[in-house]
């Protein structure tokens, strides 16, 4: 079996879908199956420092970047356009990652144009916060764009359960099949000193550390956060809050302006993106992993956050309501109060939170690694290779 994955962009900028691509090719790979990625060289206001339009080999996979012209969002690439429908039909599938992109639109005219089958992975940005952002450009693209291209998709991929039920208002006829995102646990079995961390950040030692690791993005709710935090660091004034990510949208001076008004600020530390080992030696060194998220699609940082045994609070809009159902995350309403609340509660009570984030990182290594994940994935590739009939999603999701 021979798969193209194709993604508009692999810069670390952009966060969690990146590295969700890169994992599964790797683990798909791993299980035997070739795997190619393709994928503009944009990486925000930069751009990667790769060799272009030749493969670049990894352990399992191959991946190769095209240039590409940036009008609006959208990044145009007609290298890329070029080497699709010379190439497309030399694949038994083609997997796409994220909509409203040039590059995408162009892998699904191509697999079109050569009578390949193709699955696409919104990664949540059909759901409801995501389309009504920038709202008037993204209606016109999906109604004569991105919904002819999906409906003639042989399925679409979601990858949270609750996708299903705003999917299904957009009258898609397409199958869906629920595959979520994973993490490799080898990551989480030994993880860093804190010590690393408190080197680089010597403000939040011997703090009481809190953590937010994603980009610092409209959606991620750091309004909500800042006002949540101030009262709970109202109570206990030993609370330390780290911002981890990158700011690739210029949204930084906006988000430090909500802990300046709620009063909190002196008691936050804003450390940009932290990749590599001091990544993990923040998730060592925290008691707290917090997601306020008014929209997710399936939050990589979150199930880091709960591999590495953290109590997470999370809210309903990073779409994951089987960690409530599993007591393995306090998961609450997009609401200032609530976040606030449960925040409190977290820090009163810090056996019942340390029994939390255990049962966190047990649901994460028993459900949702990226060995499980491939195969899962590599089994929905089979089905549709042989005809197979996709079973229907319920709405109810």
């Amino acid at each position: 079996m021979k798969i193209l994955m194709v993604i508009p962009a692999l810069g670390n900028v952009y966060g969690g879908t990146t590295k969700v691509v890169l994992d599964l090719a790797e683990s798909v790979g791993k299980l035997g199956v070739s795997v190619d990625i393709i994928a503009s060289n944009a990486n925000g206001l930069t751009k990667i420092d790769v060799p272009l339009n030749k493969w670049i080999t990894k352990k399992s996979y191959r991946v190769q970047y095209f240039s590409y012209l940036k009008f609006l969002d959208y990044k145009f690439t007609w290298s890329m356009t070029k080497w699709l429908f010379h190439n497309v039909s030399d694949y038994d599938i083609v997997h796409t990652n994220a909509i409203f992109s040039y590059p995408i639109l162009a892998a699904h005219l191509a697999c079109q144009f050569r009578i390949v089958p193709y699955i696409a992975t919104p990664h949540g940005m059909m759901e409801p916060w995501a389309l009504a952002y920038k709202a008037w450009k993204k209606k016109f693209y999906f109604t004569f764009f991105e919904k002819p291209s999906l409906q003639k998709a042989n399925a679409i991929q979601i990858i949270a359960s609750t996708e299903a039920r705003q999917i299904n208002t957009l009258d898609l006829k397409t199958p869906l099949i629920f595959v979520p995102n994973g993490i490799n646990m080898t990551d989480f079995e030994s993880l860093p000193s804190a010590e690393l961390f408190y080197e680089q950040f010597p403000n939040t030692r011997n703090k009481t550390l809190i953590i937010f690791l994603g980009r610092i993005d409209p959606k991620k709710g750091l309004d909500l956060l800042a006002t949540a935090f101030a009262k709970a660091h109202e109570k206990f004034p030993e609370t330390h809050l780290i911002v981890a990510g990158p700011d690739n949208t210029g949204f930084l001076p906006t988000a430090e302006s909500y802990f300046s008004e709620a009063g909190c600020k002196d008691a936050v530390t804003f450390t940009g993106m932290l990749t590599g080992a001091i990544k993990y030696a923040v998730l060592a060194a925290a008691n707290i992993y917090v997601a306020p998220s008014y929209s997710e699609g399936f939050s990589m940082s979150v199930l880091e956050g709960m591999a590495a045994g953290l109590p997470c609070l999370i809210t309903t809009g990073c779409n994951f309501p089987e960690a409530a159902e599993a007591k393995a995350a306090s998961v609450v309403d997009i609401n200032v109060t609530q976040i606030a609340n449960a925040l409190i509660g977290l820090l009163q009570d810090p056996i019942q939170a340390k029994n939390m984030g255990d049962r966190a990182r047990k649901l994460i290594c028993e459900n949702y690694t990226w060995d499980r994940i491939a195969s899962k994935l590599i089994s929905v590739y089979t089905d549709i290779l042989e005809n197979q009939t996709i079973p229907a999603i319920s709405q109810d999701k």
